[in-house]
């Protein structure tokens, strides 16, 4: 109950006054790890921008590209899936070399071929640019760097930077009404809000309020848990 407490009490629009934030963050990081999603804080808490590797920026940018507009449940039906299609993202070359190959058989299972042209796109950028070019450009500027990379737009950019391991909060729908309401210009500030008072990062943060606002969802304007 704590929750939905939370977000139907005066503290709504307070910016996390008396750690109402924090309430709020805890029983909903409890929640989804009794849902069966802890490892998904564990792995957040395990990634750090250390520097990314081909491999991992062609996964993640497929990722984040195929993600937009759709279910994160139905992307990761299909995954495996694509990433064989794509040469298990081993070499932004090999997939360049292959693109025809790699589109047709993914679009077996994805038929959207602009996004997976959009994949390609990076992939070309990628083998052009070299991954240690751009692995110093992120470290310095994660956001700007992203951004240029196709298909990636001001939000996804931070999506991208979050899963490579940037500490940073994805401002998309779910955080994004839940930061309003809550009294915060957008996920960035909500998340850096929570961090500072629970010592967690601000993308593990992020991974426990989406996670939550997704199983939780919304109803006829701001609701989530009726029991925590």
């Amino acid at each position: 109950m704590v929750a939905r407490q939370f977000l139907t009490s005066g503290y709504v629009g307070s910016a996390c006054s008396r750690g109402s934030c924090v309430q709020l963050y805890e029983s909903a990081k409890a929640f989804i790890v009794k849902a069966g999603y802890g490892h998904e804080i564990g792995r957040q808490m395990d990634s750090a921008p250390m520097g990314f590797s081909e491999s991992d920026l062609l996964r993640e940018a497929a990722w984040v590209i195929l993600c937009s507009g759709f279910r994160e449940s139905i992307i990761r039906k299909i995954f495996d899936y694509i990433s064989l299609c794509f040469c298990d993202w081993n070499s932004a070359a090999e997939i360049v070399r292959n693109e025809s190959n790699c589109v047709a058989t993914a679009y077996r299972a994805f038929k959207n071929a602009r996004k997976l042209g959009a994949v390609i796109d990076v992939a070309k950028r990628l083998a052009e640019e070299g991954v240690d070019d751009m692995n110093k450009r992120a470290r310095s500027s994660p956001i700007e760097c992203f951004v240029e990379l196709p298909y990636i737009g001001p939000v996804t950019a931070y999506h991208l930077a979050k899963n490579l391991g940037f500490d940073v909060a994805k401002n998309d729908r779910h955080l994004r009404r839940l930061s309003a309401a809550l009294g915060f210009s957008d996920a960035q500030d909500l998340c850096e809000a929570i961090a500072v008072r629970t010592g967690e990062s601000v993308a593990v943060v992020d991974s426990v309020l989406w996670r939550f606002m997704t199983l939780q969802g919304w109803k006829g304007g701001l609701e989530c848990v009726e029991k925590v």
